[in-house]
């Protein structure tokens, strides 16, 4: 450690005290029966109501959890992570590398704030994670005397009630979100389902709160009905000769040679589409009209445009997927389909006509907030996540959050590597490839992070043209994602995941033992649902359950014991190629 301390390092020593009065009650507590550890939450909030703040009763609070997670969960907290905890606790953002345990260190702040009565909000960033983390840590949070809600998409307003009346909800910030919006708009007050905006923990924090910070949430409702005009726009543009620009300026007289070869000229850098003279000329032709431009035209003009629009610009399996006869948006941030969100302006249904699936009528917003102005509504807000650092002057800036990075349990080992920049695209693809191959040829394991799920697709066409086999994660695959991610640690195995993929899936070297035990499980017929219930953590009686739980521990058990050789042969091929690379 150099002379001068870095601002987290400070931080992180101001607390050490308190992880020492932890630590010192840990002998204490461990004598304790289940009956009195349990008893514990009753006796802090008799304390609180007495007039103790939650700083007074955090070391033996957190101390009670440690153990609770002992005899729960088999893990003991690192003494990082209750220093992660803590500044959880403090209202900041602790930036954790991967792998060293941060849906653990949610649990101390969880367990110290739900002691209010007010409920914690454990925000994830999908419905798996959710679910997943509510089983898990909820055993815990159960055996304390806690309750624990799960607030997901379709479940009836009476469930969504009660589970925000937890202790302790878990959700996606989707649907805390949405759940807000649609609380605005009951006309009574018992119908809302969420209570105060008390206190939440956002997992991947940097993701939800800075890179979708202004993603706006909508409600729509029902407008004009949908009319033939999408269809009759979508059937002009079809017989309509395009000019693509990728890059490059248009000069003036390549624009009047445009406008007498081509019928539209779409600009894939601006993102727009636009009718040349000679595109004008037929769409008076086609629709039967005097003049295009006339303001009694506007209505006609405005369908061609989103029909333009939704055959130049917006490319199938890139910004949209269709899936069951609907129209599914892909985020280009993360790869992951965008369920529940249409286009506006008519754009949605301009695409639909094109793809030939039923055109859903137009709406209108009824309700709509950002997620930025939804999380700053909180009273005390904090987050953990592996890369908050390059976003601090952000996180200060709006939402005044200060990051702190938590110190690993071990010395680093993994070389993290600066930026290289490269004068243009091509240049880096041919780099990453060349480097890619290299690792390949040793059979060291490859993870290539891309920015968007056109970004994938073209790497994972070169690859191909190389002869590099490979896997390929984004929104077409989105079913498999943890598979696909679970066994990017195998030898030789080169895996294209977009940057959201598969968040909270362990990747081990040489194979993640319970995703080769959940394929063996599809082979002995169990159904998906059985296997879910076979991985679950909730607590059940259930005999069919419980033996397929049993199974499934006896697979993980062999297939770890396969799994052996393996990693050492990932690990004589020195070690896991990882590279994330950014649009230049």
């Amino acid at each position: 450690m150099g002379l001068f301390k870095t601002y987290s390092e400070k931080e992180v020593k101001r607390v050490m005290p308190i992880v020492k009065k932890i630590n010192e009650l840990e002998g204490e507590i461990s004598k304790l029966t289940d009956e009195e550890l349990r008893a514990k939450t009753v006796e802090f909030r008799k304390e609180l109501e007495n007039g103790k703040t939650l700083n007074d009763i955090l070391p033996e609070a957190f101390a009670v959890v440690r153990e609770a997670s002992k005899r729960v969960l088999g893990m003991r907290h690192f003494d990082v992570q209750l220093i992660g905890g803590i500044i959880l606790h403090q209202g900041r953002i602790a930036e954790m590398k991967t792998g060293e345990g941060k849906t653990l260190v949610g649990t101390l702040p969880v367990y110290l704030n739900a002691l209010t009565g007010k409920g914690v909000h454990v925000i994830t960033v999908n419905d798996y994670l959710a679910k997943r983390d509510s089983e898990w840590m909820g055993k815990l949070y159960k055996f304390l005397g806690l309750t624990v809600g799960l607030a997901i998409a379709g479940m009836d307003p009476d469930a969504k009630r009660k589970a925000y009346a937890c202790d302790v909800t878990y959700g996606t910030n989707n649907e805390f979100g949405f759940d807000y919006l649609r609380d605005n708009m009951v006309i009574y007050k018992e119908q809302a389902v969420q209570r105060e905006l008390n206190y939440a923990i956002v997992d991947e924090i940097d993701s939800i709160l800075i890179d979708e910070a202004r993603t706006p949430l909508i409600i729509s409702g029902h407008a004009n009905q949908s009319s033939d005009l999408y269809k009759k726009a979508n059937d002009f543009v079809r017989i309509l000769t395009p000019k693509i620009i990728v890059e490059e300026d248009i000069k003036d007289e390549e624009q009047l040679e445009d406008n007498e070869k081509y019928d539209y000229i779409v600009d894939l850098k601006a993102k727009s589409a636009s009718l040349t003279g000679k595109g004008i000329k037929k769409a008076e032709e086609f629709f039967r009209i005097d003049n295009f431009n006339d303001l009694d035209n506007s209505e006609i003009v405005h369908h061609v445009n989103q029909a333009l629009r939704a055959h130049g610009v917006m490319k199938k399996d890139i910004d949209y997927m269709v899936k069951d006869g609907e129209v599914l948006i892909v985020d280009e941030f993360t790869g992951r389909i965008m369920y529940g969100r249409r286009y506006n302006n008519g754009l949605h249904q301009a695409i639909e006509a094109k793809e030939g699936v039923k055109i859903a009528d137009e709406s209108k917003t009824l309700a709509t907030i950002t997620f930025q102005n939804y999380f700053r509504m909180y009273e005390k807000l904090s987050g953990m996540t592996g890369t908050a650092m390059t976003e601090e002057a952000e996180f200060r800036e709006i939402y005044n959050l200060d990051v702190i990075s938590i110190p690993t349990n071990k010395p680093m080992v993994r070389n993290d590597q600066n930026d290289v920049i490269y004068k243009n695209e091509n240049a880096k693809y041919r780099a990453i490839v060349k480097s890619v191959k290299e690792a390949n040829e040793k059979g060291q394991p490859v993870l290539v992070g891309t920015v968007s799920i056109e970004k994938s697709e073209k790497l994972s066409k070169i690859l191909k043209q190389e002869g590099i086999k490979h896997n390929v994660l984004n929104a077409k695959y989105h079913e498999q994602e943890a598979e696909i991610i679970a066994q990017a640690g195998k030898f030789g195995t080169v895996t294209i995941a977009t940057n959201m993929a598969g968040r909270g899936t362990d990747i081990m070297l040489g194979g993640n033992s319970e995703y080769l035990a959940r394929q063996e499980m599809r082979k002995l017929k169990y159904t998906e649902s059985q296997i879910e219930e076979a991985m679950a953590f909730n607590e059940t009686d259930n005999q069919d359950v419980l033996n397929a739980r049993a199974k499934f521990r006896e697979l993980v058990q062999k297939y770890e014991e396969e799994i052996k050789d393996e990693k050492e042969k990932v690990i004589a091929a020195r070690w896991f190629k990882n590279y994330w690379y950014r649009k230049t």
